[in-house]
C-alpha cells in the first residue's frame, strides 16, 4: 500500500532506519545545524554573523517543529483511530516538544532597551543550551539508554529515594550535634550531599569527634548508594542490547522471508517464458 505524504515526512524527520537515505541525510543535517547553533552561546560578543545564524537555524527548527506536530498521530500511534486528534493536543506537551519549543522561543524574543532587560534576556537566551537535548533523538544509543531508564525507572527511583532520606537524616544529626559549624540546615544539607558523594570538598566539615563519626560513616554509605545505580543501569544496559540484538534478528529473518515470497512469482515467470 501506498504510504502518504504525512507518514513518509514523520519517516524522514524521525531517526533514520536502515536504508533509509533521505531520512540519515535530515538526521546528519539536523545534528549540524544543532551544533552550529550553539556557537554563538561559546563567545561572549553579539556578531551579526551569530545573530544571523541564530535566526537561521530558529527558523530550521521551527519548520522541524511544525512537521512534527503535524505528524503527531504518527508519532502516537493513533492513525485512524478515535485518539487520532487528541495526538495533535497532546503532543505540545510531550518531552521533547517542550524541549523544542523552550530551545526555540528565546531566538524570537524581543531584547528592551536597559541593563536589567539584557540581563534577563541572557538568562533566558542561555535556555538555547537545550538545543543539545533535541540530538538525542537521532542516536540510537541514546534511544537504548532511554529505554534502559524506563525499564529501571522503579529500581532508580527506590535509591534515588533512599539517598535522598539518608541526606535529610543525616543533615539533621549533624546540624545538631555541630550547631557552631552550620549556620543553618541548608549548609548542613549541602554537607550531607558532599560527603554521600564521597566528593569532599573540605569547605565545611565537623570539628567534633561525634561529627567525624558521622561523616565517615555517611561516607560509606555514600559508595555503596553511589553504586547501586551503577549496577542495576548497567543490568537494564546488557539486558537493552540483548533485545536489541534479537529485535535486528528477526528484522533480518522477516526481511529475507519478503525477499524470498516476491522471488517466487518471478522464478514462475521466467520458467513459463
Amino acid at each position: 500500500m501506498e504510504k502518504s505524504k504525512r507518514e513518509r515526512i514523520f519517516e524522514i524527520i524521525e531517526m533514520s532506519e536502515e536504508g533509509d537515505t533521505p531520512s540519515k541525510i535530515y538526521d546528519v543535517a539536523m545534528i549540524c545545524l544543532i551544533v552550529i547553533s550553539l556557537v554563538p552561546l561559546t563567545v561572549k560578543s553579539d556578531h551579526p554573523a551569530f545573530e544571523i545564524i541564530d535566526k537561521i537555524t530558529a527558523s530550521i527548527f521551527v519548520v522541524d517543529y511544525a512537521l512534527r506536530w503535524l505528524t503527531a498521530d504518527y508519532k502516537f500511534e493513533t492513525v485512524g483511530t478515535s485518539k487520532a486528534a487528541a495526538s495533535f493536543v497532546r503532543y505540545p506537551f510531550s518531552f521533547m516538544a517542550l524541549i523544542d519549543l523552550v530551545s526555540i522561543l528565546p531566538s524570537f524574543m524581543p531584547v528592551n532597551a536597559g541593563l536589567k532587560a539584557l540581563r534577563a534576556f541572557r538568562i533566558i537566551r542561555s535556555l538555547r543550551v537545550l538545543r543539545a537535548i533535541k540530538g538525542f533523538r537521532y542516536s540510537k544509543n541514546m534511544v537504548i539508554i532511554e529505554n534502559v531508564v524506563k525499564n529501571s525507572k522503579n529500581a532508580l527511583i527506590t535509591v534515588c529515594a533512599l539517598a535522598a532520606g539518608y541526606i535529610v537524616v543525616s543533615a539533621l544529626i549533624i546540624f545538631n550535634i555541630e550547631p557552631d559549624i552550620f549556620d543553618n540546615f541548608l549548609e548542613a544539607m549541602y554537607w550531607a550531599t558532599v560527603s554521600l558523594t564521597t566528593v569532599g570538598y573540605g569547605d565545611i566539615y565537623p570539628m567534633t569527634t561525634s561529627g567525624q563519626i558521622i561523616t565517615m560513616i555517611s561516607a560509606f554509605v555514600g559508595i555503596a548508594v553511589v553504586a547501586l545505580p551503577s549496577g542495576i543501569i548497567t543490568a537494564s544496559y546488557m539486558e537493552e542490547l540483548k533485545r536489541q540484538e534479537q529485535r535486528d534478528l528477526e528484522e533480518e529473518a522477516e526481511l529475507r522471508e519478503i525477499a524470498a515470497r516476491e522471488a517466487i512469482p518471478k522464478r514462475e515467470k521466467s520458467e513459463k517464458v
